[in-house]
């Protein structure tokens, strides 16, 4: 009994709280019903769930503290709530996040932190229709990670980006997953009340033992005890009061301690270190962060200093090797709350903290593993080796210890270097180097010496949508130098000015390295090749999505291999051909200063001289991705005193085909909740804060199925119910003062529900309905007449979009078929073809002056699609780009002049923006916009409601749960005081009607005319940018009256000549009279 009372070095240790200055404050955290922590922590980095929705991710330096901006940089990964991320533990900047929409993705972030948002990562695996619950890191094999949905355990591989195990026998959603610290065996606990001992190479089942746990089916979690044969729980009983319980694997069935503390209703997330066998119970909702000590004899668990603060909505431990071990700092717990991260130190009270105490430290698990994921597999086991955390053996003393941060640089070609992990970055697009023949093209023979066998090679490659770039194989590659290599390096190399890094933006400006190199010079390994990182800002400069318009980050890692020779004098770049790319617009910057940096040079000389010539006045694909004018876009919502605030109760019971929202350029209409099918109309030109009470609305008297404005009528609004009654509805010019249900006309158009309603883009009066009869009628409402009926569906109409020429007419079924009628001539379809195979719902727009059909849907597995079809040939789509997974579906708006392409849905945050050109392909991302809250809504006005002369190319209002907001996207332009010609094309007028309802049912077509957007008095951009091209001089006083004629100008010119023939003329110079210097000296 003794042994009880043996002193324990960490009984005493004390949580010590930082002041508010010291901690991240003022962040925006919400309460989120998942199995995650919240947070997680590397070496170098935190991250944590951001917002009230949780579906971004704020990551930022370990010990960075002060106030935080809403508008900070964060990943924009996910359309739902991130349940679980964690950070590998061999890379402190790989970063693995699972949310609810069925995804997990990988990040790499810089080593500098976040400096701009992220939606792209590297790498992307779905659990398909299945929420994913937890995510983490192998804790010995590198590049293995393992993921959690429902029943499902599923692991993958990082370096082919496949899925290499997956068993769903667990009954019930897998609620906590945890591997032993060898990495044998992983335990599980689960919704059944069950815990497991999961073997995922074991022949047959890979469910070794199963024992009962906690029982309640609320959350619980498992933790294993380090390398022991111990696991840990926490849960709770059949009364709801918190449970601890340890377990022995040898004698699973039978607990070996059982701990009730208090009903509680927050799981309590057990944070263990195996070093000093401390416990930290932190409850979800609690104000206290208990402490414990784990023993090996009774009782097993000892209570420590108990901690009480702020109320908990994450936690997680900081890993050893970046505490203050000259403070005696043996843990550190960073504890997320609703506005704040506050870093506990857990310190070991000591007479001094001048010295290293090494009975605190005993050596810990390292961070460099030579196991990768294939060998794991295959039966290999090998534990990850220790390191020691004193000062005085480690080699750069008190500096953090920190590994590679992601994505490393391959290492030179020298035998002498000692490998290490690498990612490797795939080939440009458009390049020819052959990956096959890498160490080929290097003239290196990889020999044994030489390091042939890599430890891990994570080809992570950067995402596309519809492209596979090439990786580099593992047997090809080398590994970049090691942390302490790389630094010595560093060191050595600054004195011969030869930096692995570059610093900042400005000195790789004035770099020339690779300006003038063959393709030989440019291959892999070689060592004349100037950056292996250029081929990484090809794939960073693509046509991707970019969040916020904040300066681009820092010039990516320089690779260790390129350190170059210097440039001998035939290959360095004269001074007057530098270009000044800082007076350049940005899409023209960006390209002219890669091609000053040559990374063009591996490609065929003239396609590049192409791209370069032309990239300020046309689009062009090269070998960087698309460049268009309208690649950064611009959304920017209208201020606070342009909102229309205080709406209430808005319905949610409108049908998926209906938009749910519609403005013109005076006033928007919104359903209203409740019975009797209300809808407001709100005046735009009386915006603020609603009054409380009844707001005034149309009462149609049935379920509300569509409603939409005329197009050239802002007073006359079409509302279809679900009795198959159109009703026609006037509003007076001061908008509705009181609630009214007399409309001005009704149309008995169906005798079942109807669908949507369409106004036709060019006749007045022309009105098309589709019901659940599957027919679709055109109607004159000036008659109140049927005029034509369409038939062919063979299952519900999802929608109907009219062509630019207002001939045509294309619909999407949910029979998987998207048809083009042309209704005067036809009532059955005269083209067919496959469309979206989801059954959810879709939408259709035509693009390119009718030439190209753009439809939205979704695949197999539910996930949103955009699809791009020749409208004469819709056997197959030209391209796809895959989006996420969502149950809202996106409903286009397509910019005829500029070809752009949104598409947003109900509930979403962000505004995707893309470009339709007629090559491939076929569809462009440009700069998404994300907005600060969800919108229900989003309707978009013609184009001379745009501000021109702020470069709006579009304007639209955003309906959200409380507000209708104005939202403006306009081009970033340097001279935005001129008409920006090259972005505003002669529009055509589809404010105004182009012919009667008469003239277009008899055939009688007419093109609509079309408009110049120039205001009077505005200069446009392309008269500016001639000027330098004109031959013939103005003159001193330019006559403003008109032309001048052929006499005048003769005139002018011969009294030119007869003045200079009386003035003197000499050919000395001012300068021959002065004293010069010698050749030697401009050589100084």
């Amino acid at each position: 009994m003794a042994w009880r009372f043996k002193a324990s070095k960490y009984k005493n240790a004390a949580p010590i709280v930082p002041k508010a200055e010291a901690c991240v404050r003022e962040i925006c955290v919400g309460s989120y019903q998942t199995y995650g922590n919240n947070i997680a922590a590397s070496g170098a980095f935190m991250a944590f769930n951001w917002e009230h929705t949780g579906s971004s991710v704020a990551v930022l330096p370990l010990d960075d503290c002060g106030r935080k901006s809403k508008t900070m940089p964060l990943l924009h990964g996910h359309t739902d709530t991130v349940t679980d991320l964690k950070f590998s533990p061999f890379h402190d900047g790989l970063l693995a996040t699972a949310s609810q929409d069925c995804l997990v993705k990988i990040w790499h972030i810089p080593e500098k932190g976040l400096e701009q948002s992220l939606s792209d990562p590297e790498a992307i695996f779905s659990h398909k229709q299945r929420r994913v619950e937890t995510v983490g890191f192998h804790p010995t094999a590198d590049g293995l990670m393992y993921s959690t949905a429902a029943g499902c355990v599923a692991l993958f591989d990082l370096s082919t980006q496949k899925e290499i195990f997956s068993n769903n026998e667990h009954p019930e959603v897998i609620q906590s997953a945890s591997w032993r610290e060898d990495g044998s065996v992983l335990a599980t606990s689960c919704k059944d009340k069950n815990v497991r001992i999961f073997d995922p190479r074991a022949a047959g089942s890979p469910i070794q033992l199963t024992a009962e746990s906690h029982q309640s089916i609320k959350d619980s979690r498992v933790v294993w005890l380090g390398n022991q044969h111990r696991i840990l729980t926490t849960g709770f009983d059949a009364a709801r009061l918190r449970q601890v319980i340890i377990r022995d694997v040898r004698n699973f069935n039978t607990p070996e301690k059982t701990l009730e503390l208090d009903c509680s209703t927050g799981i309590l997330m057990p944070l263990f270190d195996p070093d000093t066998n401390m416990l930290f119970l932190a409850g979800k909702g609690d104000t206290t962060i208990n402490y414990l000590e784990i023993t090996d004899k009774d009782p097993y668990l000892i209570e420590g200093l108990r901690h009480t603060g702020e109320q908990t909505k994450g936690a997680c431990l900081v890993p050893k090797r970046a505490l203050k071990v000259m403070e005696a700092e043996v843990n550190r717990v960073l504890q997320l709350t609703s506005n704040m991260v506050i870093p506990i130190m857990y310190q070991v009270p000591r007479k001094t903290y001048r010295d290293f105490h090494a009975d605190l430290y005993p050596e810990t698990t390292g961070y460099k593993t030579e196991l990768v994921a294939g060998e794991w597999l295959n039966g290999s086991n090998q534990a990850v080796p220790k390191m020691s955390l004193d000062p005085a053996k480690r080699e750069h003393g008190d500096e953090p210890i920190i590994p590679r941060l992601g994505p490393k640089p391959f290492s030179s070609t020298t035998g002498d270097v000692s490998f290490d992990k690498v990612f490797a970055v795939p080939l440009a697009p458009g390049s020819h180097e052959n990956i096959s023949n890498v160490g080929q093209d290097s003239g290196v023979e990889m020999t044994p010496a030489q390091g042939a066998k890599p430890d891990l090679i994570v080809e992570i490659e950067i995402k596309k949508k519809h492209e596979r770039e090439p990786v580099v194989s593992g047997n090809g590659v080398q590994k970049s130098l090691t942390t302490s290599e790389r630094r010595k390096s560093s060191a050595d190399d600054d004195e011969s000015s030869d930096k692995i890094f570059e610093q900042n933006s400005e000195s790789s400006e004035n770099s020339t390295e690779g300006e003038d190199r063959t393709d030989a010079d440019l291959r892999r390994n070689c060592t004349s090749r100037s950056s292996f990182a250029e081929r990484r800002r090809i794939y960073e400069n693509r046509s991707k999505s970019q969040v916020d318009e904040k300066p681009q980050s820092p010039v990516p890692l320089r690779r260790e291999h390129s350190k170059v020779e210097p440039l001998k004098p035939n290959q360095q770049q004269q001074q007057g051909n530098v270009v000044d790319t800082k007076r350049i617009s940005v899409p023209e910057g960006k390209l002219m200063e890669e091609h000053r940096r040559g990374n063009g040079a591996g490609l065929k000389k003239s396609a590049t001289e192409a791209a370069f010539s032309a990239a300020s006045t046309k689009r062009t694909s090269t070998v960087f991705g698309k460049v268009s004018k309208f690649r950064h876009l611009k959304g920017t919502p209208g201020h606070k005193s342009t909102h229309i605030e205080n709406l209430r109760n808005l319905s949610r019971q409108i049908p998926g085909e209906c938009n749910g929202f519609h403005a013109n350029q005076e006033r928007v209409a919104v359903p209203l909740s409740g019975p009797g099918g209300k809808i407001a109309i709100f005046e735009l030109s009386r915006p603020g804060r609603l009054p409380d009470g009844v707001i005034p609305s149309l009462v149609n008297g049935s379920n509300i199925m569509d409603f939409q404005w005329d197009p050239f009528d802002a007073q006359r609004l079409a509302v279809a119910c679900d009795d198959g009654i159109v009703k026609i509805w006037h509003i007076e010019a001061g908008g509705l003062s009181e609630p009214t249900n007399t409309p001005a006309g009704e149309l008995t158009a169906h005798l079942d529900k109807i669908y949507f309603i369409r106004f036709h883009p060019l006749a007045a009066d022309v009105l098309l309905t589709a019901s659940y009869d599957m027919t679709i009628k055109l109607w004159d409402l000036r008659t109140m007449t049927e005029k034509c009926s369409l038939s062919g569906h063979t299952d519900q109409i999802f929608d109907f979009a009219w062509s630019p020429c207002g001939r045509l007419g294309a619909t999407v079924c949910k029979d998987g078929k998207i048809r083009v009628y042309n209704p005067r001539k036809s009532e059955t379809p005269i083209r067919e073809g496959n469309g979206p195979v989801g059954t959810r719902g879709a939408r259709i727009t035509w693009a390119l002056d009718g030439h190209y059909i753009v439809c939205t849907g979704f695949d197999k597995v539910s996930e949103r699609q955009i699809s791009v079809y020749n409208a004469q040939k819709l056997s197959a789509p030209l391209n796809t780009a895959s989006l996420d997974v969502s149950p809202s579906i996106l409903i286009p708006f397509y910019d005829e002049d500029s070809s752009t392409l949104f598409v947003t849905g109900k509930g979403d945050s962000t505004i995707y923006c893309y470009e339709i050109t007629d090559e491939e392909p076929y569809i462009c991302p440009l700069s998404h916009h994300r907005c600060t809250s969800l919108h229900q809504g989003l309707s978009f006005l013609t184009k001379n409601h745009c501000d021109v002369a702020s470069v709006e190319f579009s304007k639209a209002y955003r309906l959200t749960n409380t507000t209708i907001e104005p939202l403006s996207f306009t081009v970033p332009r340097i001279k935005s005081e001129l008409f920006q010609d090259d972005l505003f094309p002669p529009t055509r007028i589809t404010w105004s009607a182009t012919l009667s309802s008469e003239d277009w049912f008899a055939s009688n077509d007419k093109a609509a005319p079309k408009v110049t957007l120039k205001p009077e008095g505005m200069e446009t951009l392309s008269s500016i940018q001639q000027v330098p091209a004109q031959p013939v001089k103005k003159p001193d006083h330019p006559q403003f009256g008109g032309q001048k004629s052929e006499y005048e100008i003769n005139k002018q010119q011969e009294i030119q000549k007869s003045v200079s023939a009386r003035m003197e003329f000499t050919t000395k110079l001012e300068q021959d009279d002065m004293e010069g210097v010698d050749e030697n000296e401009w050589q100084e």
